[in-house]
Protein backbone atom coordinates (compact mmCIF):
# COMPACT_ATOMS: atom_id res chain seq x y z
CA UNK A 1 0.00 0.00 0.00
CA UNK A 2 2.41 2.56 0.83
CA UNK A 3 4.76 0.98 -2.69
CA UNK A 4 1.77 2.15 -4.19
CA UNK A 5 1.59 5.60 -2.93
CA UNK A 6 5.23 6.30 -3.67
CA UNK A 7 4.64 5.25 -6.93
CA UNK A 8 1.41 7.12 -7.12
CA UNK A 9 3.08 10.21 -5.57
CA UNK A 10 6.22 10.17 -7.87
CA UNK A 11 3.99 9.73 -11.17
CA UNK A 12 2.75 12.85 -10.02
CA UNK A 13 5.67 15.14 -9.08
CA UNK A 14 7.18 13.67 -12.35
CA UNK A 15 3.90 14.95 -14.11
CA UNK A 16 4.05 18.78 -12.56
CA UNK A 17 8.03 18.59 -13.74
CA UNK A 18 7.20 17.86 -17.00
CA UNK A 19 4.21 20.43 -17.04
CA UNK A 20 6.76 23.30 -15.87
CA UNK A 21 9.88 22.35 -17.90
CA UNK A 22 7.09 22.64 -20.56
CA UNK A 23 5.75 26.09 -19.26
CA UNK A 24 9.28 27.39 -19.11
CA UNK A 25 10.52 26.23 -22.53
CA UNK A 26 7.34 27.81 -24.11
CA UNK A 27 7.27 31.04 -21.88
CA UNK A 28 10.96 31.77 -21.26
CA UNK A 29 13.26 29.59 -23.51
CA UNK A 30 11.50 29.47 -26.47
CA UNK A 31 10.81 33.38 -26.71
CA UNK A 32 15.06 34.45 -25.86
CA UNK A 33 15.87 31.61 -28.70
CA UNK A 34 13.64 33.49 -31.06
CA UNK A 35 15.04 37.03 -29.80
CA UNK A 36 18.85 35.71 -30.17
CA UNK A 37 18.37 34.40 -33.59
CA UNK A 38 17.30 37.62 -34.75
CA UNK A 39 20.16 39.20 -32.09
CA UNK A 40 22.75 37.27 -34.22
CA UNK A 41 21.44 38.91 -37.34
CA UNK A 42 22.30 42.48 -35.90
CA UNK A 43 18.23 43.36 -35.06
CA UNK A 44 17.99 45.56 -31.79
CA UNK A 45 15.60 46.40 -29.36
CA UNK A 46 14.70 47.06 -25.84
CA UNK A 47 15.37 44.30 -23.34
CA UNK A 48 12.42 42.34 -22.48
CA UNK A 49 11.40 41.50 -18.53
CA UNK A 50 10.19 38.06 -17.67
CA UNK A 51 6.18 37.92 -18.23
CA UNK A 52 5.43 41.39 -19.38
CA UNK A 53 7.91 41.78 -22.05
CA UNK A 54 8.33 45.38 -22.31
CA UNK A 55 4.40 46.73 -21.36
CA UNK A 56 5.97 48.32 -18.95
CA UNK A 57 8.12 50.89 -20.54
CA UNK A 58 6.02 50.67 -23.40
CA UNK A 59 3.35 51.99 -20.94
CA UNK A 60 6.02 54.48 -19.63
CA UNK A 61 6.84 56.11 -22.87
CA UNK A 62 2.82 56.54 -23.49
CA UNK A 63 2.59 57.97 -20.47
CA UNK A 64 5.29 60.53 -20.95
CA UNK A 65 4.09 61.99 -24.31
CA UNK A 66 0.84 62.13 -23.69
CA UNK A 67 1.28 65.72 -23.17
CA UNK A 68 2.88 66.66 -25.76
CA UNK A 69 0.77 64.94 -27.91
CA UNK A 70 -2.37 66.24 -26.16
CA UNK A 71 -0.72 69.77 -26.64
CA UNK A 72 0.04 69.32 -30.62
CA UNK A 73 -3.35 67.95 -30.87
CA UNK A 74 -5.11 71.12 -29.59
CA UNK A 75 -3.01 73.42 -32.19
CA UNK A 76 -3.96 71.28 -35.21
CA UNK A 77 -6.78 73.55 -36.22
CA UNK A 78 -5.36 77.35 -35.28
CA UNK A 79 -2.55 78.05 -37.69
CA UNK A 80 -2.40 75.24 -40.22
CA UNK A 81 1.13 74.62 -39.76
CA UNK A 82 3.43 71.67 -41.18
CA UNK A 83 2.39 69.54 -37.87
CA UNK A 84 -1.39 69.89 -39.26
CA UNK A 85 -1.71 66.15 -39.12
CA UNK A 86 1.88 64.34 -37.15
CA UNK A 87 -0.28 62.69 -35.03
CA UNK A 88 1.84 59.07 -34.74
CA UNK A 89 4.54 60.41 -32.10
CA UNK A 90 1.30 61.49 -30.20
CA UNK A 91 -1.01 57.87 -30.45
CA UNK A 92 2.18 55.49 -30.84
CA UNK A 93 5.28 57.22 -29.04
CA UNK A 94 7.10 53.52 -28.04
CA UNK A 95 7.26 53.17 -32.20
CA UNK A 96 8.70 56.60 -32.86
CA UNK A 97 11.13 56.25 -30.07
CA UNK A 98 12.16 52.86 -31.05
CA UNK A 99 12.65 53.47 -34.46
CA UNK A 100 15.24 56.33 -33.58
CA UNK A 101 17.13 54.28 -30.70
CA UNK A 102 17.24 50.85 -32.64
CA UNK A 103 16.24 51.80 -36.67
CA UNK A 104 13.71 51.12 -38.95
CA UNK A 105 13.62 47.09 -37.89
CA UNK A 106 13.65 46.28 -34.39
CA UNK A 107 11.90 43.68 -31.80
CA UNK A 108 10.24 44.05 -28.96
CA UNK A 109 8.10 42.17 -26.73
CA UNK A 110 4.13 42.28 -24.86
CA UNK A 111 4.20 39.38 -22.79
CA UNK A 112 5.56 36.36 -24.43
CA UNK A 113 4.72 37.39 -27.89
CA UNK A 114 7.77 38.58 -29.72
CA UNK A 115 7.34 41.19 -32.27
CA UNK A 116 9.99 42.38 -35.20
CA UNK A 117 8.59 45.88 -36.26
CA UNK A 118 9.47 47.35 -39.87
CA UNK A 119 9.04 50.45 -41.01
CA UNK A 120 11.51 49.63 -43.77
CA UNK A 121 9.94 50.42 -46.78
CA UNK A 122 11.91 47.98 -48.85
CA UNK A 123 11.25 44.66 -46.77
CA UNK A 124 7.70 46.15 -46.67
CA UNK A 125 7.20 45.82 -50.31
CA UNK A 126 9.25 42.02 -50.43
CA UNK A 127 6.51 40.86 -47.62
CA UNK A 128 3.33 42.62 -49.48
CA UNK A 129 5.07 40.11 -52.53
CA UNK A 130 4.48 37.25 -50.21
CA UNK A 131 2.26 34.68 -51.09
CA UNK A 132 3.12 32.00 -49.13
CA UNK A 133 0.54 30.80 -46.51
CA UNK A 134 3.72 29.98 -43.90
CA UNK A 135 3.09 33.79 -43.43
CA UNK A 136 -0.24 34.14 -41.45
CA UNK A 137 -2.43 36.06 -38.90
CA UNK A 138 -1.15 36.26 -34.95
CA UNK A 139 -2.33 33.22 -33.55
CA UNK A 140 -3.20 35.92 -30.73
CA UNK A 141 -6.46 37.62 -32.66
CA UNK A 142 -8.23 34.38 -32.33
CA UNK A 143 -7.27 33.81 -29.06
CA UNK A 144 -6.66 37.29 -26.95
CA UNK A 145 -8.88 38.63 -29.61
CA UNK A 146 -10.89 35.95 -29.88
CA UNK A 147 -14.09 37.13 -28.40
CA UNK A 148 -14.69 39.46 -31.16
CA UNK A 149 -12.87 37.96 -34.31
CA UNK A 150 -12.83 34.25 -32.92
CA UNK A 151 -11.68 32.11 -36.26
CA UNK A 152 -12.97 34.00 -39.06
CA UNK A 153 -11.68 35.54 -42.26
CA UNK A 154 -9.57 37.84 -40.46
CA UNK A 155 -7.83 35.30 -38.16
CA UNK A 156 -7.55 32.00 -39.20
CA UNK A 157 -4.88 30.49 -41.27
CA UNK A 158 -3.49 27.88 -43.79
CA UNK A 159 -6.24 25.80 -45.80
CA UNK A 160 -9.03 27.16 -43.56
CA UNK A 161 -8.28 30.85 -44.27
CA UNK A 162 -8.12 29.90 -48.23
CA UNK A 163 -11.68 28.13 -47.90
CA UNK A 164 -13.14 31.22 -46.04
CA UNK A 165 -11.85 33.68 -48.64
CA UNK A 166 -13.29 31.57 -51.84
CA UNK A 167 -16.99 32.17 -50.05
CA UNK A 168 -17.05 35.41 -48.83
CA UNK A 169 -14.24 37.34 -51.54
CA UNK A 170 -16.73 36.74 -54.44
CA UNK A 171 -19.49 38.88 -53.05
CA UNK A 172 -17.62 42.03 -52.91
CA UNK A 173 -16.14 41.61 -56.50
CA UNK A 174 -16.52 44.92 -58.51
CA UNK A 175 -19.10 44.22 -60.51
CA UNK A 176 -21.03 42.32 -57.22
CA UNK A 177 -20.84 45.37 -55.47
CA UNK A 178 -21.97 47.90 -58.47
CA UNK A 179 -25.37 46.06 -57.37
CA UNK A 180 -25.32 47.20 -53.93
CA UNK A 181 -24.95 51.11 -54.98
CA UNK A 182 -28.40 52.07 -54.82
CA UNK A 183 -29.12 49.98 -51.35
CA UNK A 184 -26.16 52.48 -49.86
CA UNK A 185 -27.57 55.97 -51.93
CA UNK A 186 -31.33 54.99 -50.37
CA UNK A 187 -29.77 54.11 -46.33
CA UNK A 188 -28.13 57.26 -46.52
CA UNK A 189 -30.80 59.61 -48.04
CA UNK A 190 -33.06 58.12 -44.94
CA UNK A 191 -30.11 59.40 -42.61
CA UNK A 192 -29.99 62.77 -44.46
CA UNK A 193 -33.65 63.54 -44.20
CA UNK A 194 -33.19 63.23 -40.55
CA UNK A 195 -30.51 65.73 -40.91
CA UNK A 196 -32.41 68.07 -43.13
CA UNK A 197 -35.14 67.71 -40.82
CA UNK A 198 -33.05 69.00 -37.99
CA UNK A 199 -31.35 72.09 -39.63
CA UNK A 200 -34.94 73.62 -41.02
CA UNK A 201 -36.04 73.11 -37.43
CA UNK A 202 -32.86 75.19 -35.93
CA UNK A 203 -32.72 77.73 -39.00
CA UNK A 204 -31.32 75.76 -41.79
CA UNK A 205 -27.95 75.17 -39.74
CA UNK A 206 -27.38 72.30 -37.28
CA UNK A 207 -25.06 70.62 -35.31
CA UNK A 208 -24.39 67.20 -35.67
CA UNK A 209 -22.06 64.40 -34.14
CA UNK A 210 -21.30 62.46 -37.27
CA UNK A 211 -19.49 59.64 -36.21
CA UNK A 212 -22.28 58.26 -34.63
CA UNK A 213 -24.59 58.84 -36.99
CA UNK A 214 -22.55 57.26 -39.35
CA UNK A 215 -21.95 54.08 -37.49
CA UNK A 216 -25.50 53.34 -37.42
CA UNK A 217 -25.58 54.05 -41.20
CA UNK A 218 -22.75 51.74 -42.13
CA UNK A 219 -24.66 49.02 -39.91
CA UNK A 220 -27.55 49.53 -41.93
CA UNK A 221 -25.78 49.31 -45.14
CA UNK A 222 -23.88 46.46 -44.78
CA UNK A 223 -26.69 44.32 -42.73
CA UNK A 224 -29.25 45.08 -45.44
CA UNK A 225 -26.55 44.21 -48.54
CA UNK A 226 -24.78 41.10 -47.00
CA UNK A 227 -27.23 39.43 -44.65
CA UNK A 228 -30.76 40.64 -45.68
CA UNK A 229 -31.73 41.99 -42.69
CA UNK A 230 -32.36 46.05 -42.01
CA UNK A 231 -30.46 47.76 -38.88
CA UNK A 232 -33.32 47.39 -36.22
CA UNK A 233 -32.50 43.22 -36.40
CA UNK A 234 -28.79 44.17 -36.44
CA UNK A 235 -28.64 46.89 -33.69
CA UNK A 236 -27.90 44.57 -30.54
CA UNK A 237 -25.00 43.37 -32.77
CA UNK A 238 -23.60 46.24 -33.73
CA UNK A 239 -23.66 48.24 -30.68
CA UNK A 240 -22.93 45.29 -28.52
CA UNK A 241 -19.73 44.85 -30.51
CA UNK A 242 -18.49 48.50 -29.84
CA UNK A 243 -18.77 47.89 -26.33
CA UNK A 244 -16.88 44.56 -26.42
CA UNK A 245 -14.50 46.51 -28.43
CA UNK A 246 -13.86 49.12 -26.33
CA UNK A 247 -13.81 46.84 -23.38
CA UNK A 248 -10.90 44.98 -24.88
CA UNK A 249 -9.05 47.79 -26.22
CA UNK A 250 -7.66 48.70 -22.68
CA UNK A 251 -7.07 44.95 -22.02
CA UNK A 252 -3.25 43.92 -22.59
CA UNK A 253 -2.32 40.97 -24.48
CA UNK A 254 0.68 38.87 -24.68
CA UNK A 255 0.66 38.30 -20.54
CA UNK A 256 0.30 34.04 -20.36
CA UNK A 257 -2.71 32.90 -18.71
CA UNK A 258 -3.85 36.47 -18.16
CA UNK A 259 -7.31 36.13 -20.73
CA UNK A 260 -8.54 32.51 -18.30
CA UNK A 261 -9.01 35.15 -15.04
CA UNK A 262 -12.13 35.80 -13.36
CA UNK A 263 -11.47 39.13 -13.40
CA UNK A 264 -13.78 42.14 -13.73
CA UNK A 265 -12.85 43.15 -17.42
CA UNK A 266 -12.86 39.35 -18.33
CA UNK A 267 -15.93 38.51 -17.13
CA UNK A 268 -17.38 41.47 -18.82
CA UNK A 269 -15.96 40.24 -22.10
CA UNK A 270 -17.50 36.91 -21.28
CA UNK A 271 -20.81 38.11 -20.82
CA UNK A 272 -20.52 40.75 -24.28
CA UNK A 273 -19.07 37.53 -25.95
CA UNK A 274 -22.23 35.40 -25.59
CA UNK A 275 -24.85 37.42 -25.67
CA UNK A 276 -23.43 38.65 -29.29
CA UNK A 277 -23.15 34.79 -30.07
CA UNK A 278 -26.77 33.93 -28.99
CA UNK A 279 -27.88 37.21 -30.89
CA UNK A 280 -26.36 36.09 -33.97
CA UNK A 281 -27.49 32.64 -34.08
CA UNK A 282 -30.82 34.20 -33.05
CA UNK A 283 -30.84 36.48 -36.37
CA UNK A 284 -29.35 33.20 -38.11
CA UNK A 285 -32.26 31.16 -37.05
CA UNK A 286 -34.99 33.84 -38.42
CA UNK A 287 -33.03 33.81 -41.31
CA UNK A 288 -32.98 30.07 -42.28
CA UNK A 289 -37.28 30.95 -41.64
CA UNK A 290 -36.98 32.97 -45.04
CA UNK A 291 -37.41 31.94 -48.43
CA UNK A 292 -34.76 34.77 -49.26
CA UNK A 293 -32.32 35.87 -52.07
CA UNK A 294 -28.92 33.82 -51.36
CA UNK A 295 -26.98 37.12 -49.89
CA UNK A 296 -23.81 36.33 -47.99
CA UNK A 297 -25.23 35.04 -44.76
CA UNK A 298 -27.21 32.64 -46.77
CA UNK A 299 -23.94 31.54 -48.46
CA UNK A 300 -21.63 31.46 -44.83
CA UNK A 301 -24.98 29.29 -43.73
CA UNK A 302 -24.50 26.75 -46.68
CA UNK A 303 -20.78 26.44 -46.45
CA UNK A 304 -21.01 25.58 -42.62
CA UNK A 305 -23.51 22.72 -43.77
CA UNK A 306 -21.44 21.50 -46.31
CA UNK A 307 -18.10 21.49 -44.55
CA UNK A 308 -19.78 20.16 -41.10
CA UNK A 309 -21.69 17.59 -43.32
CA UNK A 310 -18.67 16.41 -45.43
CA UNK A 311 -16.07 17.08 -41.82
CA UNK A 312 -13.92 19.39 -43.35
CA UNK A 313 -13.86 21.82 -40.57
CA UNK A 314 -11.05 21.82 -38.16
CA UNK A 315 -11.55 19.50 -35.37
CA UNK A 316 -12.78 22.69 -32.75
CA UNK A 317 -15.15 24.56 -34.87
CA UNK A 318 -18.64 23.71 -35.29
CA UNK A 319 -20.59 24.80 -37.79
CA UNK A 320 -22.85 27.51 -35.71
CA UNK A 321 -19.02 28.74 -34.53
CA UNK A 322 -17.75 28.89 -38.13
CA UNK A 323 -21.24 31.03 -38.88
CA UNK A 324 -20.66 33.10 -35.74
CA UNK A 325 -17.21 33.99 -36.21
CA UNK A 326 -17.26 35.13 -39.91
CA UNK A 327 -20.21 37.47 -38.77
CA UNK A 328 -18.66 38.86 -36.26
CA UNK A 329 -15.62 39.67 -38.83
CA UNK A 330 -17.96 40.90 -41.44
CA UNK A 331 -19.71 43.05 -39.08
CA UNK A 332 -16.42 44.53 -37.37
CA UNK A 333 -14.57 45.28 -40.49
CA UNK A 334 -17.93 45.68 -42.78
CA UNK A 335 -19.37 49.34 -40.57
CA UNK A 336 -17.03 50.28 -38.22
CA UNK A 337 -13.93 50.92 -40.81
CA UNK A 338 -15.72 52.37 -43.20
CA UNK A 339 -17.61 54.57 -40.63
CA UNK A 340 -14.40 55.70 -39.29
CA UNK A 341 -13.17 56.42 -42.46
CA UNK A 342 -16.40 58.87 -43.46
CA UNK A 343 -15.64 60.68 -40.34
CA UNK A 344 -12.10 61.73 -40.68
CA UNK A 345 -13.27 62.62 -44.76
CA UNK A 346 -15.76 65.12 -43.57
CA UNK A 347 -13.55 66.23 -40.87
CA UNK A 348 -10.83 66.94 -43.13
CA UNK A 349 -13.76 68.54 -45.84
CA UNK A 350 -15.20 70.69 -43.10
CA UNK A 351 -11.34 71.60 -42.31
CA UNK A 352 -10.50 72.81 -46.15
CA UNK A 353 -13.56 74.39 -47.48
CA UNK A 354 -11.51 74.78 -50.75
CA UNK A 355 -11.59 70.77 -51.24
CA UNK A 356 -14.90 70.48 -50.18
CA UNK A 357 -16.22 73.30 -53.14
CA UNK A 358 -14.23 70.97 -55.52
CA UNK A 359 -15.76 67.57 -54.38
CA UNK A 360 -18.80 69.15 -54.13
CA UNK A 361 -18.62 70.83 -57.73
CA UNK A 362 -17.23 67.64 -59.21
CA UNK A 363 -20.30 65.39 -57.34
CA UNK A 364 -22.97 67.99 -59.16
CA UNK A 365 -21.24 68.39 -62.28
CA UNK A 366 -21.49 64.70 -62.63
CA UNK A 367 -24.50 63.33 -60.50
CA UNK A 368 -26.20 66.23 -60.10
CA UNK A 369 -28.93 66.02 -57.21
CA UNK A 370 -29.82 62.28 -58.29
CA UNK A 371 -28.67 59.13 -56.33
CA UNK A 372 -24.89 58.16 -57.52
CA UNK A 373 -25.22 55.68 -60.56
CA UNK A 374 -22.93 52.69 -60.33
CA UNK A 375 -21.01 53.53 -63.25
CA UNK A 376 -20.64 57.01 -62.39
CA UNK A 377 -18.90 56.20 -59.28
CA UNK A 378 -15.42 55.84 -60.73
CA UNK A 379 -15.64 59.34 -62.57
CA UNK A 380 -15.64 61.38 -59.19
CA UNK A 381 -11.89 61.72 -59.15
CA UNK A 382 -11.68 64.74 -56.96
CA UNK A 383 -14.20 62.79 -54.31
CA UNK A 384 -11.08 60.07 -54.75
CA UNK A 385 -8.18 61.52 -54.21
CA UNK A 386 -9.99 62.97 -50.65
CA UNK A 387 -10.77 59.38 -49.51
CA UNK A 388 -6.99 58.38 -50.67
CA UNK A 389 -5.17 61.46 -48.72
CA UNK A 390 -7.59 60.69 -45.91
CA UNK A 391 -6.74 56.80 -45.67
CA UNK A 392 -3.49 58.11 -45.76
CA UNK A 393 -3.18 60.53 -43.05
CA UNK A 394 -6.14 58.71 -41.00
CA UNK A 395 -6.00 54.87 -42.02
CA UNK A 396 -8.48 52.88 -40.05
CA UNK A 397 -6.15 50.21 -39.15
CA UNK A 398 -3.24 50.77 -37.20
CA UNK A 399 -0.98 48.20 -38.09
CA UNK A 400 -0.56 44.76 -40.50
CA UNK A 401 0.71 41.77 -38.40
CA UNK A 402 2.24 38.70 -39.73
CA UNK A 403 3.09 35.38 -38.09
CA UNK A 404 6.34 33.33 -39.16
CA UNK A 405 4.01 30.26 -38.90
CA UNK A 406 7.63 28.55 -40.62
CA UNK A 407 10.84 30.02 -40.90
CA UNK A 408 10.89 32.39 -43.40
CA UNK A 409 13.54 35.21 -45.27
CA UNK A 410 13.02 38.92 -45.86
CA UNK A 411 15.49 41.13 -47.28
CA UNK A 412 18.39 38.87 -45.67
CA UNK A 413 16.72 38.79 -42.32
CA UNK A 414 15.91 35.09 -41.52
CA UNK A 415 12.76 35.86 -38.99
CA UNK A 416 12.23 32.45 -36.99
CA UNK A 417 8.87 30.46 -36.71
CA UNK A 418 6.19 32.07 -34.02
CA UNK A 419 7.95 36.21 -34.99
CA UNK A 420 5.06 38.56 -35.18
CA UNK A 421 5.98 40.83 -38.05
CA UNK A 422 4.65 44.15 -37.14
CA UNK A 423 4.03 47.21 -39.70
CA UNK A 424 2.97 50.37 -38.36
CA UNK A 425 0.62 51.98 -41.43
CA UNK A 426 0.05 55.58 -39.81
CA UNK A 427 4.10 55.46 -39.64
CA UNK A 428 4.91 54.63 -42.95
CA UNK A 429 2.06 56.72 -44.41
CA UNK A 430 3.80 60.16 -43.12
CA UNK A 431 7.14 59.24 -44.06
CA UNK A 432 8.33 61.92 -45.82
CA UNK A 433 11.39 59.56 -47.46
CA UNK A 434 8.49 58.21 -49.06
CA UNK A 435 5.94 61.46 -50.08
CA UNK A 436 7.25 64.43 -49.64
CA UNK A 437 8.28 67.35 -47.18
CA UNK A 438 4.67 68.61 -46.49
CA UNK A 439 3.78 64.85 -45.67
CA UNK A 440 1.63 65.81 -42.58
CA UNK A 441 -0.53 68.19 -44.25
CA UNK A 442 -4.12 67.33 -46.01
CA UNK A 443 -3.17 67.58 -50.30
CA UNK A 444 -5.42 65.27 -52.26
CA UNK A 445 -3.54 66.50 -55.10
CA UNK A 446 -0.77 64.28 -54.68
CA UNK A 447 -2.73 61.03 -55.73
CA UNK A 448 -3.80 62.77 -59.18
CA UNK A 449 -1.46 59.93 -60.61
CA UNK A 450 -2.72 57.17 -58.70
CA UNK A 451 -0.86 55.63 -55.77
CA UNK A 452 2.32 54.81 -57.77
CA UNK A 453 2.51 58.44 -58.16
CA UNK A 454 2.15 59.70 -54.81
CA UNK A 455 4.25 57.58 -53.29
CA UNK A 456 8.33 56.16 -54.29
CA UNK A 457 7.26 52.69 -53.27
CA UNK A 458 3.14 52.06 -53.73
CA UNK A 459 3.42 48.90 -51.35
CA UNK A 460 3.96 51.64 -48.48
CA UNK A 461 0.83 52.69 -48.94
CA UNK A 462 -1.65 49.69 -47.15
CA UNK A 463 -5.44 51.20 -45.55
CA UNK A 464 -6.96 48.43 -46.44
CA UNK A 465 -3.92 45.88 -45.58
CA UNK A 466 -1.30 43.96 -47.88
CA UNK A 467 -0.41 40.83 -50.15
CA UNK A 468 -2.55 37.99 -50.23
CA UNK A 469 -4.37 39.47 -47.32
CA UNK A 470 -5.74 42.43 -48.39
CA UNK A 471 -9.25 43.48 -47.37
CA UNK A 472 -11.42 41.34 -49.63
CA UNK A 473 -14.39 44.50 -49.06
CA UNK A 474 -12.15 47.41 -50.15
CA UNK A 475 -14.41 47.73 -53.46
CA UNK A 476 -17.56 47.73 -51.19
CA UNK A 477 -15.64 50.28 -48.79
CA UNK A 478 -14.51 52.60 -51.39
CA UNK A 479 -17.97 52.68 -53.11
CA UNK A 480 -20.00 53.02 -49.57
CA UNK A 481 -17.56 55.91 -48.98
CA UNK A 482 -17.97 57.60 -52.42
CA UNK A 483 -21.81 57.27 -52.37
CA UNK A 484 -22.30 58.66 -48.41
CA UNK A 485 -19.52 61.30 -49.11
CA UNK A 486 -21.13 62.29 -52.86
CA UNK A 487 -24.87 62.73 -51.12
CA UNK A 488 -23.70 64.72 -48.27
CA UNK A 489 -21.59 67.40 -50.49
CA UNK A 490 -24.52 67.86 -52.66
CA UNK A 491 -26.82 68.93 -49.94
CA UNK A 492 -24.78 70.30 -47.11
CA UNK A 493 -21.81 72.66 -46.72
CA UNK A 494 -20.40 72.19 -43.42
CA UNK A 495 -17.49 73.10 -41.15
CA UNK A 496 -15.85 72.65 -37.48
CA UNK A 497 -18.07 72.78 -34.27
CA UNK A 498 -15.73 74.57 -32.03
CA UNK A 499 -16.89 71.94 -30.03
CA UNK A 500 -14.65 69.61 -32.47
CA UNK A 501 -11.06 68.35 -30.34
CA UNK A 502 -8.74 66.57 -32.75
CA UNK A 503 -8.06 63.63 -30.48
CA UNK A 504 -6.81 60.81 -32.59
CA UNK A 505 -6.81 57.84 -30.42
CA UNK A 506 -6.02 53.98 -31.23
CA UNK A 507 -8.73 51.30 -29.43
CA UNK A 508 -8.33 48.53 -31.72
CA UNK A 509 -8.83 50.98 -35.11
CA UNK A 510 -8.35 54.44 -35.06
CA UNK A 511 -11.17 56.50 -34.25
CA UNK A 512 -11.24 60.66 -32.99
CA UNK A 513 -11.66 60.15 -29.24
CA UNK A 514 -14.16 62.87 -28.49
CA UNK A 515 -16.17 62.46 -32.03
CA UNK A 516 -16.67 64.75 -35.10
CA UNK A 517 -18.93 67.46 -34.25
CA UNK A 518 -19.33 69.32 -37.18
CA UNK A 519 -21.72 72.28 -38.33
CA UNK A 520 -23.96 71.51 -41.23
CA UNK A 521 -26.20 74.47 -43.47
CA UNK A 522 -28.56 73.16 -46.03
CA UNK A 523 -27.78 74.10 -49.29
Amino acid sequence: MILAEKITLSLVLGGFFVLFLQLYDALLLKPRRRRLKLQKQGIKGPIPSYLYGNIVELKRIQLQKRRIGASVAENQFGGRSAVEHAWTSAVFPHIEQWRREYGPTFMYSTGNIQILCITDAEMVKEISLCTSLNLGKPSYLSTERGPLLGRGILSSNGPYWANQRKIIAPEFYLERVKGFVKLMAESTSTMLKTWESKAESWGGKVEIRVDDDLRSLSADIISRSCFGSNYAEGEKIFSKLQTLQMVMSKGIIGIPGLRYLPSRHNKEIWRLEKEIDLTILGLVERHSEDTCDKDLLQLILSAAKSYGDNGNLPADITPNKFIVDNCKNIYFAGHETTAISASWCLMLLAAHPEWQARARAEVLEICGLRFPAADTLRSLKTLTMVILETLRLYPPVAYVVREALQDVIFKGIHIPKGINIQIPIPVLHQDPDLWDSNVHQFNPERFAGGIAGACKIPQAYMPFGLGTRTCAGQHFAMAELKVILSLILSKFSFSLSPAYQHSPVFRLVIQPEHGVNLHFEKL
